[in-house]
C-alpha cells in the first residue's frame, strides 16, 4: 500500500465533515477490527486495537522473530528496525537521529524527566492535575533528586483555551524560578487537549523548557510533533496509531541531546546517539517490526477524518448529555480542547467511590464498559473513550442510559 502520508493531508482535511458521517465507510472500517461483544467497549484509551491486516502482520512478524532468533537478530533485523526508526520519525515530522524506541510513552517520559540535567538547586519544577500519574511521580522525585522545588496547580474546570494558558502564566508568574514544566497534550483523565504549543512557546519566552507527554494525542489529535514547539517529547505507537502493545518513542529535538542524561546502561553508543538517553533491553521485536503495517492502516482512514470520526462520536454522546439534569460534563465543547475522550460524572458525585460505582452500573445494569479516573483537582470521574471500532448506535445506548440513570 502506497502511503499518502499519516499526519496532515489537506485533501483528506478538506473532505473530513462529509467523510467523517458517511455510515457506511466508516461501518468497513469498523469492520477491520474483532472487537469484543461481550460489552459496549467505550474504554478504548488503555492501549488501541490493532486492525485486523496489523494483527497478520504481527503474527508473522513473531512466528519470524520465533523462527529465526538471533541468526536473524544479529545479522538483517537491525538495519530493518532502523528504516522504521526512520519511516517513525518521518511520519511524525522530525529527523530519524531525533526518535528512538521505547516500550511505551512512560518509559520515554521517565528518562527525559529523571534525566534532564539543566536543574539546580533552588529551581522549580511544574506539573498540573490532568497530567499522569507515573509522569506526576517522576516529577516529584525531583525534589530529592535535583534539589528543585515542586510546584503543583489544578487546571481551571471548566476549562477553556485561553484559560488554560492563563493558568500556565499565572504559575511562570507567580514562580520565576521555573525551569522545567511538565505538559500533557491529550489528558488521559478527561481527554482535555492542551494548547501545548502555546504553552511551550510561553515557557521558552522565559527560559522554562517543556516536557510533553503526546501518549493520547499521536493518532488520535491531527498534527506533527514539531507542531507541539517543544524539544522533549514522549509518545506511544500502540493507543491511536494501533501498533502492538510495547511501542513507543522519545523525541529529542535536535542540539538538545546534551540536556537529556546518557542512560547507564547505555554507555557503548555514545553521547550523541539518541538512543544512548533510554535502555529498554530485549523488547518484543515482532511488535516494532509491525509497525509499518499499522502506519499503512492508519493511513487508509488518514488522521484528519480519524480525527473528525472520533469528534463526531464523542459529540453524538456529549451534545445529548449536556441535556440531561443531573450530568455533569468535565471536558469542553471547544473543538481545540477534546478529541475522542471525555469525562464525566453525576453533579455533585465526586468521590472515588462514586465513580467506581457508576462505572460499575454503566457495566453490569446496561452493558456498557468505561473506566473511572482519579487524581482531578475537582474531584473523580468517568471515562468515555470511543475508537474507530465504536458506532453511532454504541454511543446512543450510553446516552439512554444516562437518561435512565439521571432520573433514578
Amino acid at each position: 500500500m502506497t502511503r499518502r502520508g499519516l499526519l496532515g493531508t489537506a485533501a483528506l482535511a478538506t473532505a473530513m465533515p462529509a467523510f467523517a458521517t458517511t455510515d457506511e465507510r466508516w461501518a468497513q472500517i469498523a469492520a477491520q477490527y474483532d472487537v469484543t461483544r461481550k460489552v459496549v467497549q467505550l474504554e478504548h484509551g488503555n492501549w488501541g486495537m490493532m486492525a485486523k491486516p496489523v494483527l497478520t502482520a504481527y503474527r508473522a512478524q513473531i512466528e519470524r522473530v520465533n523462527r529465526d532468533t538471533s541468526f536473524y537478530a544479529r545479522r538483517e533485523m537491525p538495519s530493518e528496525i532502523e528504516a522504521i526508526r526512520a519511516l517513525v520519525a518521518r511520519e511524525m515530522g522530525v529527523a530519524t537521529g531525533e526518535i528512538a524506541f521505547t516500550r511505551n510513552a512512560t518509559e520515554a517520559m521517565r528518562a527525559l524527566i529523571l534525566g534532564y540535567n539543566r536543574l539546580r538547586p533552588g529551581d522549580a519544577v511544574l506539573h498540573a492535575d490532568l497530567d499522569y500519574d507515573s509522569m506526576r511521580a517522576c516529577i516529584e522525585s525531583l525534589k530529592a533528586r535535583r534539589g528543585v522545588e515542586v510546584i503543583s496547580i489544578a487546571l481551571p474546570l471548566p476549562a477553556s483555551h485561553q484559560a488554560l494558558i492563563d493558568a500556565y502564566a499565572a504559575a511562570f508568574a507567580a514562580h520565576p524560578n521555573i525551569r522545567m514544566v511538565l505538559l500533557t497534550h491529550v489528558s488521559h483523565r478527561t481527554g482535555l487537549v492542551l494548547p501545548v504549543a502555546e504553552i511551550a512557546a510561553m515557557a521558552r519566552g522565559k527560559g522554562v523548557d517543556a516536557i510533553v507527554d503526546a501518549a493520547h494525542s499521536v493518532g488520535q489529535i491531527d498534527f506533527r510533533l514539531p507542531d507541539l514547539k517543544s524539544d522533549f517529547i514522549g509518545i506511544n505507537l500502540h493507543k491511536w496509531i494501533g501498533a502492538p502493545l510495547g511501542v513507543g518513542a522519545i523525541c529529542v529535538r535536535g542540539g538538545r541531546l546534551a540536556d537529556i542524561d546518557v542512560d547507564p546502561a547505555e554507555p557503548d553508543l555514545g553521547p550523541d546517539d539518541i538512543r544512548a538517553r533510554v535502555h529498554t533491553g530485549t523488547p518484543d521485536y515482532g511488535a516494532q517490526l509491525a509497525i509499518p503495517a499499522a502506519l499503512d492502516f492508519q493511513a487508509s482512514v488518514g488522521l484528519a477524518a480519524k480525527e473528525a470520526r472520533l469528534k463526531a462520536l464523542r459529540d453524538r454522546w456529549v451534545h445529548a448529555a449536556r441535556d440531561i439534569p443531573g450530568i455533569e460534563i468535565l471536558t469542553p465543547d471547544d473543538p481545540r480542547c477534546y478529541g475522542a475522550i471525555t469525562a464525566f460524572r453525576l453533579a455533585g458525585r465526586t468521590s472515588h467511590a462514586d465513580n467506581v460505582a457508576l462505572a460499575r452500573l454503566l457495566l453490569e445494569k446496561y452493558g456498557i464498559f468505561t473506566v473511572h479516573r482519579d487524581g482531578l483537582g475537582s474531584g473523580s470521574c468517568v471515562r468515555v473513550t470511543p475508537a474507530l471500532a465504536t458506532s453511532m448506535a454504541d454511543v446512543d445506548r450510553l446516552t439512554d442510559a444516562l437518561r435512565e440513570i439521571a432520573r433514578s
